[in-house]
């Protein structure tokens, strides 16, 4: 069931209810007995990772492929040719 924010036009307060989709909005404050308007959000994205989803577990094998390729590029540590771990500001002092 779907979250809904209401705003009581008269104390202002902000407060959330859980309704069916096919249930009426709410008319009255539950803290003043105000008239309330419902809020339009939003809402929540759904992002799912790992094993044990439909939208993991069955990805084009192409697909599977890049993102192993990719997993493996980030854990290896990337080291440009002229890093030697120096400073070549020449800021450093003779030991």
């Amino acid at each position: 069931m779907p979250t809904y924010e209401y705003r009581c036009l008269k104390c202002r307060e902000i407060f959330e209810r859980i309704q069916r989709i096919s249930a009426p909005s709410l008319t009255e404050c539950p803290f003043c007995s105000g008239r309330v308007e419902r809020i339009i959000t939003g809402g929540s994205g759904l992002l799912f990772k790992g094993s044990g989803f439909h939208i993991t577990d069955y990805r084009s094998d192409s697909y599977k492929k890049d993102a192993s390729r990719d997993k493996q590029s980030d854990s290896k540590p990337s080291v440009s040719s002229g890093d030697s771990g120096k400073s070549s500001t020449g800021d450093e002092k003779p030991k």
